[in-house]
């Protein structure tokens, strides 16, 4: 298991390496383009392969990038439906050339989940069909579609892994390109239990009896603000939020021993909102490796 946090890139690559090893993330997430607009200038390849090279040689890895706010998969409205797919596979396209493990993206809002799930299932398919010609079919770099769970709130779909675990099972695409996440305080504000080891051995069965043993990929840590089942999505610092640092000390001790990457999404100042909320998480690793 490593750990990371959602670092930015807007001052280039080499600065955002620096900042990463700084804080003492061991993994990150990015933007690969803006995430409040739908188009953007193309990714400079060179500059992309010396992110690559950057981050082999400090040992920045691995590396996930999140797509843009405004794609909606499940929508019913076909011009809202279209562009979110082209932009999904630009977001893929962007993410080979970054040489990411995974783009992870939220699957948006439709008031029927079951046709949320038809809409979902369409978009990803013809999303990597379309980044299969924008790539020339460069199949280098192994890059999975990262599937994040939701709050649940407004019609969102994803709350129950259930509704990610269908989307999987009913896509063309094959099952090694696909995975998901699992954002703490969106399950949290959805109502899963995540506070104990029981509830962490529950989830992570569901997860892997409905998407496969290595289906989670990555976990955005972050606490809640709001009570359980409150359908509010507010990131609190570790420990300092309503789940509570038992709740990440019974998630270290299930993922410990896994290649799932930890990332950090914190509101606050940098550097210190990544410095400290990395070094909880550190500590509470340390204390799951020590034999019982």
């Amino acid at each position: 298991m490593r750990i990371g946090a959602h670092i930015s890139v807007a001052g280039g690559y080499p600065k955002a390496v620096d900042y990463a090893i700084d804080v003492g993330c061991e993994c990150a997430q990015v933007f690969a383009k803006s995430p409040r607009q739908w188009n953007a200038p193309p990714t400079d390849p060179v500059r992309a392969q010396e992110f690559v090279a950057l981050r082999a040689e400090r040992g920045l890895r691995p590396l996930f990038t999140h797509t843009a706010y405004l794609i909606n998969l499940a929508t019913d409205n076909d011009d809202m439906w279209r562009r979110s797919v082209n932009a999904l596979a630009d977001e893929i396209s962007r993410g080979r050339l970054l040489d990411a493990d995974g783009v992870i993206t939220h699957l948006g809002s439709n008031p029927d989940p079951q046709r949320a799930c038809e809409r979902i299932v369409e978009g990803v398919d013809q999303a990597f069909e379309i980044a299969e010609r924008l790539s020339g079919g460069d199949q280098d770099s192994v890059t999975r579609l990262v599937l994040e769970n939701s709050a649940g709130a407004g019609y969102h779909y994803g709350g129950p892994i259930a509704q990610i675990a269908d989307v999987i099972c009913r896509t063309e695409t094959p099952s090694a390109l696909l995975g998901v996440c699992l954002d703490t305080c969106h399950a949290h504000a959805f109502g899963i239990d995540m506070t104990s080891d029981d509830a962490w051995g529950q989830v992570l069965a569901d997860i892997a009896g409905a998407c496969g043993e290595s289906g989670l990929r990555v976990v955005h840590a972050n606490d809640c603000m709001f009570e359980l089942g409150s359908r509010r999505d507010r990131h609190a610092w570790i420990g300092d939020g309503m789940m509570g640092e038992g709740a990440f000390e019974a998630m270290m001790r299930a993922l410990v021993d896994t290649d799932v990457c930890v990332i950090t999404e914190m509101p606050g100042e940098v550097p210190d909102k990544d410095v400290e909320n990395l070094s909880r998480l550190k500590r509470m690793r340390e204390l799951a490796e020590k034999p019982m």
